[in-house]
């Protein structure tokens, strides 16, 4: 196995972010479905360099909960 980039890879699969204007990105940790020459299917994940494992582990239970609730911004409302 190899190190590669995968910059190209995730715009080859149509992933995309909802981003304002104006948002600058920080960070990544991506999970890569992997379906292996020989069939067997495995996870791979990937980072963005100096991506430490408290942050790392802080966004992945984040995304968890967001894909198990469906996860909303809170109201902005001052009333």
């Amino acid at each position: 196995m190899a190190l590669q980039t995968i910059g190209q890879l995730i715009d080859t699969l149509g992933v995309e972010a909802d981003l304002d204007e104006g948002d600058m990105p920080t960070d990544a940790f991506v999970i890569l479905k992997i379906v292996k020459a020989d069939g067997t299917v495995s996870l791979v994940n990937a980072r963005s360099e100096g991506l430490d494992w408290i942050t790392r582990l802080g966004m992945v239970t984040a995304a968890q909960a967001i894909e198990n609730s469906g996860y909303a911004e809170a109201s902005t409302d001052d009333d």
